[in-house]
């Protein structure tokens, strides 16, 4: 029951550029209003070698398709998990981006001065399991987390060095924060975000009729090395394979294994905490389709995931009609199913969801 007014504006000059993007809603259901700023940056090119982008803006960057190894920046789950459009699934970030360029290689580095993590699910608006309640909980456990919010303390920083080699794009990648959600907790049960270290690489290409990718991630979690603190998640490697291929016309299809490893599995068994423990591994395999029709202005899409490890489901089936320029029409699901309710779809079991939108744009 949201009504919602986006506002762009864009400014050019001779050497400089300055875009804002922000948002303003009505909740019919809590009776509130909401404001967000999308977008506030200002971009410059000193250089030929050299762009700097200041301020608000979407970063994104990895090969996978809505899983993220090595993008560590902020994503709004619970945007995507209530359909909204897809464009508020990336969270803005506060932050300078700066891109040198050269015929060896190319670099970004991304600085964020205060700590921008993903708007994830609290309990708020949906529900999600509570570890410490033992069951899935709401509006009557709302999930309340420690930030760290100290400028220029609580930085994060974001590297990427990337270049194309015959036509297939090749990057390394780096991270120091924090993790973007909570992923441990204080000694008096608050939700906090416990520092995190990322390196990682990927490589995108053609591979016979299609495109095929693969990216590895390490997750070093620096508050707890040995794997042995319960309050702190352990340390991960992540891998991800895809696929993707035109299989008729108009027709698009990619298919992704995702698998997310813990580390030091043995320390966290032995101080395991109260609740069903973790598997070593979680495994999830994608499936992405999307055909167009009536002259591309008909989309039919559907998102899946499964996780033969977890036992449990996510299923995203869409339409989405360009009824005129200017308006579009949309209505899909959320689906979550699986056999354990402390598993990562399974908990939002209970938010399982059908929704129907219009835009229009002037």
């Amino acid at each position: 029951m949201e009504a919602r007014l986006q506002g762009e504006l864009s400014v050019y000059t001779g050497s400089l550029e300055f875009k804002y993007k922000g948002d303003v809603w009505g909740d019919g259901v809590t009776e509130q209003w909401e404001y967000d700023t999308r977008e506030a940056w200002c971009f410059a090119r000193p250089a030929d070698f050299l762009d700097i982008k200041i301020g608000r803006q979407i970063l994104t960057w990895g090969t996978g398709e809505l899983v993220f190894l090595n993008d560590l920046f902020p994503k709004d789950w619970q945007s995507f998990f209530i359909g909204r459009d897809s464009e508020y699934l990336k969270a803005p970030s506060d932050a300078a981006k700066f891109s040198f360029f050269s015929d060896a290689a190319n670099l970004d580095v991304v600085y964020t001065p205060q700590f921008d993590p993903d708007r994830y699910v609290t309990g708020e608006c949906l529900s999600c399991w509570n570890a410490s309640l033992g069951r899935p909980a709401g509006r009557d456990a709302i999930v309340h987390a420690e930030k760290p919010d100290r400028w220029f303390q609580d930085d994060e920083i974001a590297v990427r060095l990337y270049r194309n080699i015959r036509n297939y794009e090749l990057a390394l990648y780096g991270y120091r924060g924090f993790w973007k959600r909570p992923a441990g907790q204080t000694a008096s049960g608050t939700a906090a975000f416990p520092e995190l270290r990322v390196c990682g690489a990927s490589a995108r290409g053609q591979v016979g009729p299609g495109i095929g990718n693969i990216e590895v991630a390490y997750y070093h979690s620096a508050d707890d090395e040995s794997g042995s603190n319960p309050l702190v998640d352990n340390s991960e490697i992540r891998y991800l394979a895809g696929y993707a291929q035109e299989i008729g016309r108009d027709f698009n299809a990619s298919i992704q294994y995702y698998v997310e490893r813990m580390l030091n599995y043995d320390g966290y068994i032995m101080n395991l905490p109260a609740g069903p423990p973790r598997d070593r591994s979680r495994h999830v395999m994608t499936l992405q389709l999307t055909k167009l029709l009536m002259g591309q202005n008909l989309e039919l899409a559907l998102s899946a995931y499964c996780s033969p490890s977890d036992e449990d489901a996510y299923l995203k089936p869409k339409v989405r009609f360009k009824y005129t320029d200017h308006i579009v029409l949309e209505a899909g699901a959320n689906i979550f199913a699986g056999d354990h309710r402390h598993t990562f779809f399974a908990q939002f079991e209970d938010d399982t969801n059908l929704y129907a939108a219009a835009r229009y744009h002037f």
